[in-house]
């Protein structure tokens, strides 16, 4: 066998020998990041006190113990709406509860969450009819069960999805009763803080709060301005009837505050390169949305997202935020939603290419800047073949070395494009 092999760093061997490295040929390692997304904080009757992560796929016939209602229950129509556009659902419950419980003999069963919804269940021991001294326990919600567990002992039953058991003893066949004593409390103003605080370890393109107060408004507003302006990381957040934000990360939702679930997820669900403009409303809510032209150029110049109606649909009337504080820095084009979602996305898709790819990884001398720019410009050949910025070369990105060894510099021109919402037409007779 040959005395020398292996791989190199540099040609510095002494040994005879075959000292090959396999490596890939250098390609663009990122590409764009998925949406889809949608971050709230709901008062709720049931439910862990964690932030809970649902997905669409799981929503309709998963959600029962997680939300504590079926798919259909009014009480999931909020859900549903969001669900309408977004994929995926980070929910942080904001308020508490105590938990329901029953004492059967010496089993005591008590609701997993706090809340009222913990007084629907139900737990009834039965003896089993195929084996002696074994008992069956049976777990309702609603009169539905949900869950049935067959031991000798109390000891040997396990916690489920709804209840948790405990108790010394023997188990004694009883009728099926009613947990009772669950409370749910109002929510506070540091249920809201508390949400932001974990919301802020969270990833997401959509942050959403439906509730009509200007306090909790203004601290969503402090919230997205800081992170989007001093943290770098790119989300919008939609609320309800609240223009004053004056800011292109906020979008102002009228006329119904219901309309903000469907919103928020439709925003969360839409691609770098799809725009909300005349999308039907597909949502359960019903909305006098009917206005005069007038009154809609004043609502659209005043940074609403407004419906109207269009025969028996509801439409969106432009996809817009509430930026209208135009300057030569930062003209209209910063009030359309699809504009701040290509940008966002280059924001955030950037900063994870590098910091997965380079931070700590690359040498920072030209070689490794070249790599880097190859790096921005697959990335942004990516945006252009989906249409979402337009007449893009590699010219229109430059990567310099920054003041100290570790700095890199970036500068970019990008054109988003946007979706078509005005025509003007000249027709000439003759």
């Amino acid at each position: 066998m040959a005395l020398g092999g292996g791989t190199y760093l540099v040609q510095n061997k002494v040994l005879p020998g075959t000292y090959i490295n396999f490596v890939s040929k250098a390609t663009a390692m990122g590409s764009l990041g998925e949406r889809g997304t949608l971050c709230i904080g709901m008062e709720m009757d049931w439910g862990s006190d964690e932030m809970m992560t649902i997905e669409s796929s799981e929503f309709e016939t998963g959600v029962k113990a997680v939300l504590g209602y079926d798919y259909l229950d009014d009480a999931m129509l909020p859900y549903r709406e969001m669900f309408a556009g977004a994929s995926t659902l980070k929910l942080f419950r904001l308020n508490g509860g105590t938990k329901a419980s029953v004492t059967l003999e010496d089993l005591v069963a008590t609701a997993l969450y706090g809340g009222a919804r913990g007084n629907d269940l139900q737990v009834a021991v039965s003896e089993n009819v195929d084996e002696d001294d074994y008992f069956d326990i049976h777990t309702y919600l609603d009169g539905v069960l949900v869950d049935t567990q067959t031991v000798a002992t109390i000891s040997e039953l396990t916690d489920n999805d709804y209840v948790t058991f405990s108790g010394d003893g023997d188990l004694v066949v009883a009728a099926a009763a009613n947990l009772t004593g669950g409370t749910t409390t109002d929510t506070t103003g540091s249920g809201y803080t508390n949400f932001l605080a974990a919301a802020e370890a969270e990833e997401f393109q959509v942050l959403a709060y439906a509730g009509d107060d200007d306090t909790t408004k203004k601290l969503f507003v402090n919230f997205t301005k800081r992170l989007r302006d001093e943290e770098g990381i790119k989300f919008v957040t939609v609320l309800y009837d609240y223009t004053d934000a004056d800011y292109e990360g906020i979008i102002s939702v009228s006329p119904s505050a219901d309309l903000v679930y469907w919103v928020a997820g439709m925003s969360a669900g839409a691609e770098v390169n799809e725009s909300l403009t005349n999308t039907a409303y597909t949502g359960e809510y019903v909305v006098d949305c009917k206005d005069t032209k007038s009154n809609y150029t004043k609502r659209l110049e005043a940074g609403e997202f407004v419906f109207y109606a269009d025969g028996d649909d509801m439409r969106v009337l432009r996809d817009i935020n509430t930026f209208t504080s135009y300057e030569s820095t930062k003209n209209s084009d910063f009030s359309s939603n699809r504009v701040i979602r290509v940008l966002d996305s280059i924001g955030n898709d950037v900063a994870r290419i590098f910091s997965s790819y380079y931070l700590g990884k690359q040498t920072n001398n030209a070689n490794g800047r070249n790599l880097l720019k190859a790096e921005l410009i697959a990335y942004h050949e990516q945006l252009q073949s989906i249409e979402a910025i337009e007449d893009f070369t590699a010219d229109d990105i430059t990567v310099e070395a920054g003041d100290e060894k570790q700095d890199v510099v970036i500068y970019e021109t990008v054109q988003p494009t946007d979706a078509m919402e005005k025509l003007y037409m000249r027709v000439e007779v003759v």
